[in-house]
């Protein structure tokens, strides 16, 4: 299924979870299930906002923490703790470090140049040289001036 506002909403009208894990790299996550879709849910349900360190991507949300971690609005329990990591933070670190350990030892041993030589290492520079070279970070900051694209 398509993720288009019309599917959205009449998949959290009938779901008793909805996890909201949307991630634009470089600027805030859209908002994809509005407070409309969340009045039209069943009392009770419960949505999960993972994209609360972006900005959320659920309208009714707002960042809690773990000491605090739910509120209910329209009847909708709430779950947005930023840092969600932060609950096992051993694990996470592990996994963290299993993930980018190789890029570490690659930049380490050839410089930035690997990275402009590998299109998937490419995307992750946002500056260089002076430049912004991502542009969602450039037009966010509203830095267009800066942007030159790589």
């Amino acid at each position: 299924m398509l993720s288009t506002p019309k599917n959205i909403a009449a998949s959290t009208q009938e779901s008793d979870l909805v996890v909201g894990a949307v991630l634009i790299k470089g600027t805030r996550a859209p908002k994809v299930v509005t407070e409309e879709m969340i009045c039209q849910m069943q009392p009770g349900a419960v949505v999960v906002d993972v994209s609360i360190d972006q900005g959320g991507c659920i309208e009714t949300s707002r960042p809690t923490s773990h000491a605090d971690p739910v509120f209910v609005k329209h009847h909708v329990v709430h779950y947005c703790v930023t840092n969600m990591p932060g609950a096992y933070p051993r694990t996470s670190t592990f996994a963290l470090t299993r993930v980018t350990l190789g890029y570490i030892e690659l930049l380490a041993n050839e410089g930035v140049e690997a990275f402009l030589k590998t299109p998937n290492l490419r995307r992750a520079i946002n500056v260089y040289q002076g430049r912004i070279v991502y542009k969602a970070i450039a037009k966010d900051l509203a830095l267009m001036d800066y942007y030159q694209a790589l």
